[in-house]
């Protein structure tokens, strides 16, 4: 979308010349013309044409949808090293990072999606055979047990729900990567 840009400027009691005022509508005009459409009928709007958003948007767990995505990022939820209850706290990435270096580490899932919405998140856990990790009573893992985890390297574990979390669906995407 062009930058309007008026060539006139007015100010109180100042005459205002007819051709000054066509020439400051035609810019109008031409720049509206030239930018997205948008409308509005009742509470959805409606744009049609590009649309750059530049800062975070929030949907409040609304649906999008018929969306194409490209090129885009999940935000990252880093843990420090991690022992004795860790809390992963979904809302803040669907990503999470951390490190199992003293003593039992606990891991608790926080506020998943609603009930109705398939939820995903990844752990990418380092060390995670060092120590014994216990998992959420609700996890349900391929063949009923827990994957063995790496001793001394990375392990990628990828959790499912549709139950907000009554019920997880766990199982190991990579482990031991090199």
């Amino acid at each position: 979308m062009a930058d309007l840009a008026i060539t006139n400027s007015f100010s109180a009691g100042t005459a205002i010349v007819a051709s000054q005022m066509n020439t400051n509508f035609t810019d109008i005009t031409t720049w509206a013309n030239g930018a997205p459409n948008i409308g509005q009928s009742g509470s959805t709007v409606t744009v049609d044409g590009a649309l750059t958003v530049a800062q975070t948007t929030l949907f409040s767990d609304q649906t999008v949808s018929r969306g194409n995505f490209k090129d885009y990022g999940e935000v990252v939820n880093t843990h420090a090293t991690t022992g004795g209850t860790q809390t992963i706290e979904l809302e803040n990435g669907n990503v999470a990072t951390a490190t199992v270096a003293t003593s039992t580490t606990t891991f608790v899932f926080d506020n998943p999606a609603a009930t109705g919405t398939s939820f995903s998140w990844t752990l990418i856990l380092t060390n995670g055979g060092s120590q014994t990790v216990n998992w959420p009573a609700a996890v349900d893992w391929a063949g009923g047990t827990a994957p063995t985890l790496t001793t001394s390297g990375v392990d990628i574990l990828t959790f499912v729900t549709i139950d907000a979390g009554t019920r997880w669906y766990g199982f190991a995407a990579g482990l031991d990567m090199k």
